[in-house]
Protein backbone atom coordinates (compact mmCIF):
# COMPACT_ATOMS: atom_id res chain seq x y z
CA UNK A 1 0.00 0.00 0.00
CA UNK A 2 2.86 2.36 0.83
CA UNK A 3 4.47 1.62 -2.54
CA UNK A 4 1.23 2.47 -4.33
CA UNK A 5 0.96 5.80 -2.49
CA UNK A 6 4.59 6.59 -3.24
CA UNK A 7 4.20 5.85 -6.96
CA UNK A 8 0.95 7.85 -7.10
CA UNK A 9 2.59 10.84 -5.42
CA UNK A 10 5.54 10.57 -7.79
CA UNK A 11 3.28 10.54 -10.86
CA UNK A 12 1.30 13.54 -9.61
CA UNK A 13 4.52 15.40 -8.84
CA UNK A 14 5.98 14.77 -12.29
CA UNK A 15 2.72 15.82 -13.95
CA UNK A 16 2.79 19.08 -12.01
CA UNK A 17 6.35 19.87 -13.12
CA UNK A 18 5.75 19.42 -16.85
CA UNK A 19 5.27 22.43 -19.13
CA UNK A 20 1.73 23.78 -19.54
CA UNK A 21 -0.11 22.94 -22.74
CA UNK A 22 -0.64 25.72 -25.26
CA UNK A 23 -3.83 25.89 -27.26
CA UNK A 24 -3.44 25.44 -30.99
CA UNK A 25 -4.25 28.53 -32.96
CA UNK A 26 -4.91 28.27 -36.70
CA UNK A 27 -6.15 30.88 -39.19
CA UNK A 28 -9.00 28.93 -40.88
CA UNK A 29 -12.20 27.40 -39.50
CA UNK A 30 -14.61 24.95 -41.12
CA UNK A 31 -18.23 25.75 -40.29
CA UNK A 32 -20.17 22.56 -40.96
CA UNK A 33 -23.79 22.90 -42.00
CA UNK A 34 -26.47 21.54 -39.73
CA UNK A 35 -29.85 22.33 -38.21
CA UNK A 36 -28.56 23.85 -35.02
CA UNK A 37 -25.78 25.76 -36.74
CA UNK A 38 -23.50 22.76 -37.06
CA UNK A 39 -20.06 22.27 -35.63
CA UNK A 40 -16.99 24.42 -36.04
CA UNK A 41 -13.41 23.19 -36.44
CA UNK A 42 -10.65 25.82 -36.33
CA UNK A 43 -7.75 23.50 -37.03
CA UNK A 44 -6.66 24.43 -40.55
CA UNK A 45 -3.50 26.22 -41.61
CA UNK A 46 -4.56 26.94 -45.20
CA UNK A 47 -7.81 27.77 -46.96
CA UNK A 48 -7.28 24.87 -49.40
CA UNK A 49 -6.89 22.42 -46.52
CA UNK A 50 -10.16 23.64 -45.03
CA UNK A 51 -12.00 23.45 -48.37
CA UNK A 52 -10.77 19.91 -48.96
CA UNK A 53 -12.23 18.91 -45.61
CA UNK A 54 -15.69 20.41 -46.14
CA UNK A 55 -16.04 19.29 -49.76
CA UNK A 56 -18.61 16.55 -50.01
CA UNK A 57 -19.90 16.86 -46.44
CA UNK A 58 -21.18 20.41 -46.61
CA UNK A 59 -19.96 23.53 -44.94
CA UNK A 60 -17.98 26.68 -45.50
CA UNK A 61 -14.53 27.94 -44.57
CA UNK A 62 -14.19 31.19 -42.67
CA UNK A 63 -11.29 33.06 -41.10
CA UNK A 64 -10.69 32.35 -37.44
CA UNK A 65 -11.52 35.55 -35.57
CA UNK A 66 -9.50 34.35 -32.57
CA UNK A 67 -6.34 33.72 -34.60
CA UNK A 68 -3.26 35.52 -33.32
CA UNK A 69 -0.08 34.86 -35.31
CA UNK A 70 3.00 33.88 -33.38
CA UNK A 71 4.95 36.90 -32.19
CA UNK A 72 8.23 35.02 -32.41
CA UNK A 73 10.22 36.31 -35.35
CA UNK A 74 13.30 34.62 -36.70
CA UNK A 75 16.50 36.35 -35.70
CA UNK A 76 18.04 37.93 -38.84
CA UNK A 77 21.51 37.71 -37.30
CA UNK A 78 21.60 33.94 -36.95
CA UNK A 79 23.72 32.06 -39.43
CA UNK A 80 22.18 29.40 -41.59
CA UNK A 81 24.37 26.34 -41.78
CA UNK A 82 24.41 24.63 -45.10
CA UNK A 83 25.40 21.10 -45.66
CA UNK A 84 28.32 20.87 -48.00
CA UNK A 85 28.59 18.00 -50.41
CA UNK A 86 32.00 16.59 -51.01
CA UNK A 87 32.80 14.34 -53.88
CA UNK A 88 35.19 11.54 -53.44
CA UNK A 89 38.22 11.62 -55.65
CA UNK A 90 38.36 8.80 -58.19
CA UNK A 91 40.80 6.03 -57.30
Amino acid sequence: MKAFLFVSALVVGIAGISAPADAQNYPWCAQYSGRGGGARNCGFTTFDQCMATVSGIGGICVRNTQYAPSSARPNPHTRVRRRLRYRRAPR
